[in-house]
Order: C-alpha cells, then structure tokens, then sequence
C-alpha cells in the first residue's frame, strides 16, 4: 500500500511496479487521469482502470495518522535489488557515490535520505536487513517518489559491506560530528560511500574502524547537533558540489 501524490505518482510510472489498484480521490482524478494517459501511450507498463472513492474510504484504506492526499496504491512489493550485483556491474563506474544507514530506524529519516539521495546524485542506498525499516507506505512518503528510482540494498553486516566496497575501490566516509577533519577540507575520491549513524548513538564502535576516513560537518561550535536527514542532505550536497568542480 503506497499513498500520497508523489510517492503515488512515481511509482505509476516505475514500470517495475505491479499494481493491482489504483484509487483517488474525485478532486484528483483528472490529475491521475492525465498521468495514467501518459504512461499507456508510451507503452511502459499496464495500470489498472482508476478508481475514483470518497476520501472517507480512502481513510480506510491506510494508517490512521496517514496523510494520504486523496492518492492511494496497492502493490506488489518491488524486488530487493542484489548488492553484489550492482557492485560487479559498476566495478568501471567512474563517479559512484552510495549512501549506508548504520541503525537508522526511523521510517520518515529513511525516506528523507532516500529523497536527498535521489536528489543530489547518489546511485544507491544501503540498510541493514535487521534495524532498519520496512520499505513501506510511511518510508515511501516520506521520500516523495525516491523509493521507485533509487536502489536499496538490506545487507546482513554493516561491516562486512564496507570491506566490500572497499574491495571494489569504493573509499567509505563515516560522518562523525567529534571529527576535526570537516568534509569540505578532505580530499575525496570519485568512488565513495557515505555512512551515517543513529541520531544519538552515530556510527557503531567496528562500522567506525571499518571506514577509511571519518569526516564531520563544518557546523558552529555552541550549536552542532543536527538531524541525520539534514546531516546527509548538507554532506551530499558538499560531495555533489565537489564532483561539479572537478
């Protein structure tokens, strides 16, 4: 079950999706209409009729405390993209930047770096099969549509993942505010991963030592604690801007 405009209409046009439902509210079935036309016309995939339901059956239909919009899906669950696999296949990849959550549980968190991530250039996305949520309803939300065009990986151990990459060339940054090195001032490589922990907890003692380097934001003495979605938008945006200048 997927709800609200974006995440909605993204994921009408993901043609990986198979939808069994399609359901609006009246005041949005024109919009629907027009973005379902789109996607017939260019053959990408095959949408169910739309069904047009007052929105107090649309409450019905999702979490109570979920601000659907007046868009609701229903679907199959998109398949788990093979993290071997993506890193085999850009093994050549010049520019490849990949983001790892380190026990980031909270769903809305996941979806706000899902959508800075999609946003700001990075290829993919990776989360622990355990302490992390589910991508569901409330993750794809909060992303606005980043879950259909960004890859997530679940992988067994964070560690082990970072050797991994490690192996293929990939140079793993971990973002610890009790760094002195600020990210703006190291020298990065084409090929990277950023890791960031748990509000509070930050980075686990072996995902620490795991990383190549750890790296902090160049935020203000009396006032540095951030928000993990807001600390992976700033380091992203840094790391996107990097890549524009070279």
């Amino acid at each position: 079950m997927l709800w609200g405009r974006h995440a909605v209409i993204a994921a009408l046009h993901n043609p990986k999706r198979i939808l069994s439902r399609v359901l609006c509210s009246k005041n949005n079935r024109a919009l629907l209409d027009e973005e379902i036309s789109k996607i017939r016309n260019n053959g990408l995939c095959s949408i169910p009729e739309l069904e047009v339901l007052p929105i107090q059956e649309l409450n019905l239909l999702v979490p109570s405390d979920s601000l659907h919009q007046g868009f609701v899906i229903i679907s199959e669950a998109l398949q788990e993209p093979d993290f071997d696999w993506f890193l085999e296949k850009h093994k050549t990849t010049p520019h490849l930047t990949l983001v790892l959550l380190d026990q980031v549980t909270d769903p809305q968190n996941v979806g706000a770096i899902a959508r800075s991530s999609a946003a700001l250039g990075a290829h993919g996305m990776i989360l622990q099969s355990r302490n992390a949520p589910k991508l569901d309803g409330m993750l794809a939300k909060a992303a606005s549509g980043a879950t259909e065009i960004i890859p997530i990986f679940r992988v067994t151990n964070i560690a082990r993942a970072i050797r991994k990459m490690q192996d293929f060339d990939i140079s793993c940054f971990g973002l610890a505010g009790e760094s002195e090195v600020s990210i703006n001032n190291t020298a990065l490589t084409t090929r990277l991963a950023l890791i960031l922990g748990a509000e509070g907890a930050g980075l686990r003692r072996l995902t620490r030592e795991s990383c190549d380097q750890l790296v902090s934001l160049p935020t203000v003495d009396h006032f540095s604690t951030l928000n993990v979605s807001n600390a992976a938008s700033i380091a992203l945006y840094e790391l996107q801007r990097r890549k524009d200048v070279c």
